[in-house]
């Protein structure tokens, strides 16, 4: 299937509510951003989705730019009661399952297939999820029960069936947050963390996740400062970082998205910011928080979407199948329920 990604500028935007204002519409008319992502302050029933997702598509004049969510289970699930159910987040399958690592996985396809059902009825194309961090003892409650395990082995098996179960229900995965969060101590939505580990323990620790599943097709960089790597920036906007382990070490070649570039572990104005994602080797920008004056430095400094940016999307794209293979949600949510119950 041929996409229009050709006339869009390399960078993904927020909103502010539940409908867009003229001046969101003006602003995505003018600056044509490649996708939307959708927050809490976005949702309020499934028509009202449908409709937000389809006046984006209209007013940037592509019926397939991306819009995307983060839906993960737990504490980060952006749609919940009523119109959609809770999911657990990643940490209790494992605990669900009572440490039987194939019923986790079992579990976690089922978990994640029900999320793309949902995601897929609405319009949405990508969630950004699983997250592959580590659960590291002492780890920042910004990422908490959002890991599925300390153990990289249990990561990269329940982190290969959450993806499996979003891409059978038509969800493009989107792993983060590259090259691992699960050692950070404070929130980087506050503050810069900073992991003081050598490299050859973080590769046989952080990054193992990460290498076994660089075949997925997207991924989302970390606000984190790895001073064995990069003294001065944090991986998001170090070319170090994102060349010689998101791409060298790790082998991911797949579609490399920011973390949101408006969390204050960054510093600097948004065209700064954006600018060194590019330069670092980024290829598109996440900005979240629909604040229409720092999205217009973001768009300012974001290319036209082509070349290997351009590449990455059409494979990242073949990922979906043109159907979902069918599914009955009222019975994988029963057989879901019916473990969560018996944990």
């Amino acid at each position: 299937m041929a996409h229009s990604f050709l006339s869009c500028r390399a960078f993904v935007s927020g909103c502010s509510g539940h409908r867009l204002t003229s001046d969101e519409r003006d602003f995505f008319k003018s600056t044509s951003p490649w996708g939307l992502i959708l927050f809490k302050r976005n949702v309020l029933e499934p028509s009202q989705i449908k409709k937000l997702i389809s006046e984006f598509r209209e007013v940037v004049g592509r019926s397939d730019a991306p819009v995307l969510i983060d839906q993960e289970g737990g504490r980060v699930q952006r749609l919940g009661p009523p119109h959609w159910r809770r999911y657990p987040a990643a940490q209790r399958y494992l605990e669900v399952a009572r440490g039987d690592l194939s019923k986790a996985e079992e579990l976690t396809r089922l978990g994640a297939r029900l999320i793309a059902h949902d995601l897929h009825e609405l319009g949405f194309t990508i969630d950004c999820a699983p997250a592959l961090d580590l659960g590291f003892e002492g780890r920042t409650d910004a990422i908490g029960d959002r890991t599925f395990a300390r153990d990289p082995r249990d990561v990269i098996r329940l982190g290969r069936a959450f993806a499996e179960g979003l891409s059978a229900g038509g969800i493009l995965p989107a792993i983060k947050h590259m090259p691992g969060h699960g050692r950070a101590v404070v929130d980087s939505h506050k503050l810069l963390p900073k992991v003081e580990v050598p490299i050859p323990e973080l590769i046989e620790s952080d990054f193992l996740p990460f290498r076994a599943l660089s075949d997925l097709p997207i991924g989302l960089t970390t606000h984190i400062l790895f001073p064995h790597v990069d003294p001065i920036a944090p991986a998001t906007l170090s070319e170090k970082v994102v060349q010689d382990v998101i791409r060298g070490l790790i082998g991911f070649d797949g579609l490399l998205l920011s973390d949101d570039i408006s969390m204050e572990a960054l510093h600097g104005d948004f065209r700064s910011r954006a600018a060194a994602f590019f330069s670092a080797g980024g290829d598109i920008a996440l900005h979240c928080n629909g604040d229409l004056a720092e999205a217009e430095g973001v768009a300012a400094a974001s290319p036209l979407v082509k070349d290997k940016t351009l590449e990455r999307v059409e494979r990242a794209f073949s990922w979906l199948k043109p159907a979902p293979k069918p599914f009955d949600p009222v019975d994988a949510a029963a057989k879901l329920n019916a473990a969560l119950a018996l944990a």
